[in-house]
C-alpha cells in the first residue's frame, strides 16, 4: 500500500512538472478569482453619487487589473533579462524575433490575473452597474414611467436609496446593467480565446523548428535552468565558503556540504564578464541559430522526415 502511494505522489509530481505553465497560470486564475469575490463582498461599496459612481466602478475594474499586469511583468524574469540585454549593448544584437519571443512570454504570463479580474468583474456585474446607473434611461426599457428621473436619482439606485415612485424599476435596471456587462465579459472571453488560437497558428506558422524540435528544445531549456539554478546555488555556496574560511580561518559546514563542495573539483573562482552575459535569455534567442544543439535538432528533423518517425 505503501509503494503505491509513493508512486502515486511521483506520478502527480511528474504531471505538475510537465505541465507547470498551465498548472501555474491556472493558480493565478484560481487565486485572482478568490481575490475578486473576496473584495466584491468585503470591500466593495457604490458611493451611489453622480459623477463618482462612474470612476468608482472603473477603477474598480481597472486598476487592480493594471496592478495585476505591472506585478506580472515585474515577476518575469525575462523582463530583466531584456533590460541586462539593453544596458550592457543598447539592444543593438537584440533581434526582432528575440523581442517578440520575449515580449510575447512576458506578456503572455503577466495578462493572466488582469484578464481573469476583468472578466470576472464583468460577469459578476457590480462594478458595471455601479459605473453605469447614473447614465441608464429607464425610457429605454421596456417600462412606463410617468417621471423621467435625473442622474442623481438613478446613481442612487445600486444602493436601492431611491425614492418610493422608483423603486419598483430598481429590479428592471439592475437587471439590464448586468446583462450588458454579462454580454461584454463573454465577448471579451470569446476574442481573448480566438486571439490565443490565432498567436498559436501563427507561431507554429513561422516557427524554424518542427513539432518535436519545439517539444525537445522547451525540454532542453527547462532542463537547463533547472540544472543551472542547482549549480549557481552549489557554487554560491562554496565561492562563500573559501570567502568565510579566509576571514575565519575556518568554517561551519554540515556533512552533506562538506561532501558536497568536496566533489567540486575544478570549480572557476572567478566567471569573466563576457561569460556572464552569454547566460542572457535574449542572447540565447539570438545565437540559438548558431549553437551545436540547433544544428542537431536540425539533423534530428531530416532524420525524422526520412524515416516517417
Amino acid at each position: 500500500m505503501s509503494m503505491l502511494i509513493s508512486e502515486y505522489i511521483k506520478f502527480i509530481a511528474l504531471y505538475f512538472k510537465s505541465k507547470d505553465a498551465m498548472v501555474f497560470n491556472g493558480l493565478i486564475g484560481l487565486g485572482t478569482v478568490v481575490s475578486q469575490t473576496a473584495y466584491n463582498i468585503l470591500a466593495f461599496d457604490c458611493p451611489c453619487l453622480t459623477k463618482k459612481n462612474y470612476l468608482y466602478g472603473l477603477a474598480a475594474i481597472g486598476v487592480p487589473a493594471l496592478g495585476f499586469f505591472v506585478i506580472g511583468v515585474m515577476l518575469n524574469q525575462n523582463t530583466w533579462d531584456i533590460v541586462s540585454e539593453c544596458r550592457t549593448r543598447k539592444c543593438r544584437k537584440l533581434s526582432l524575433t528575440a523581442a517578440f519571443a520575449l515580449l510575447g512570454s512576458i506578456v503572455g504570463r503577466a495578462v493572466v490575473a488582469p484578464i481573469t479580474w476583468t472578466v470576472i468583474s464583468l460577469l459578476r456585474g457590480e462594478a458595471y452597474v455601479c459605473a453605469f446607473s447614473e447614465f441608464m434611461k429607464l425610457s429605454s426599457l421596456d417600462i412606463f414611467s410617468s417621471t423621467t428621473p435625473g442622474p442623481e436619482i438613478m446613481a442612487r439606485f445600486p444602493c436601492k436609496d431611491v425614492p418610493a415612485p422608483f423603486m419598483n424599476y430598481s429590479g428592471e435596471v439592475e437587471r439590464q446593467l448586468k446583462y450588458e456587462s454579462q454580454l461584454l465579459g463573454w465577448l471579451l472571453v470569446g476574442i481573448i480565446s480566438l486571439s490565443i488560437f490565432l498567436l498559436l497558428c501563427l507561431k507554429n506558422c513561422f516557427s524554424p523548428l518542427g513539432y518535436h524540435q519545439e517539444a525537445y528544445w522547451s525540454q532542453y531549456c527547462s532542463s537547463e535552468q533547472a540544472l543551472f539554478q542547482r549549480t549557481a546555488e552549489v557554487h554560491a555556496k562554496y565561492c562563500a565558503a573559501e570567502n568565510v574560511k579566509s576571514f575565519f580561518g575556518f568554517v561551519a559546514l554540515e556533512n552533506q556540504e562538506k561532501k558536497l563542495l568536496a566533489d567540486c573539483k575544478g570549480i572557476k573562482n572567478v566567471i569573466p564578464r563576457l561569460e556572464w552575459n552569454r547566460i542572457t535569455g535574449v542572447y540565447m534567442y539570438r545565437e540559438i541559430d548558431d549553437t551545436p544543439l540547433y544544428s542537431r535538432l536540425n539533423k534530428w528533423a531530416t532524420y525524422t522526415n526520412e524515416h516517417d518517425c
